[in-house]
């Protein structure tokens, strides 16, 4: 069984292109969330595994578009946690 665990990265709009093309390579990222400094929504990419190429391409179009527009904002990422190894973690942190 697979759980979510959400992260959030401050960057600047020179970065944003660069940090979302990374977070896609990780693979484990099941949706970005680009927000800016007032916390309001500006996209989110849903992904999927096996999302690539082609089709991707879209989406990053429009973080470009975004990151010439935005001075500073904030990425939320969320990604899936396998919870066979969460449930390890709990039990070494206890």
């Amino acid at each position: 069984m697979n759980t979510t665990k959400k992260e959030e990265f401050k960057i600047n709009g020179d970065d944003l292109i660069k940090k979302v093309k990374e977070l896609v390579h990780e693979g484990n990222v099941r949706r970005i969330t680009i927000k800016d400094k007032q916390g309001k929504d500006l996209i989110v990419l849903p992904l999927t595994i096996g999302l690539v190429g082609a089709l991707i391409a879209p989406a990053l179009a429009a973080v470009g578009a975004i990151a010439a527009l935005v001075t500073e904002c904030s990425i939320v990422v969320e990604r899936d946690i396998d919870s066979s190894i969460q449930s390890k973690e709990t039990s070494i942190q206890a």
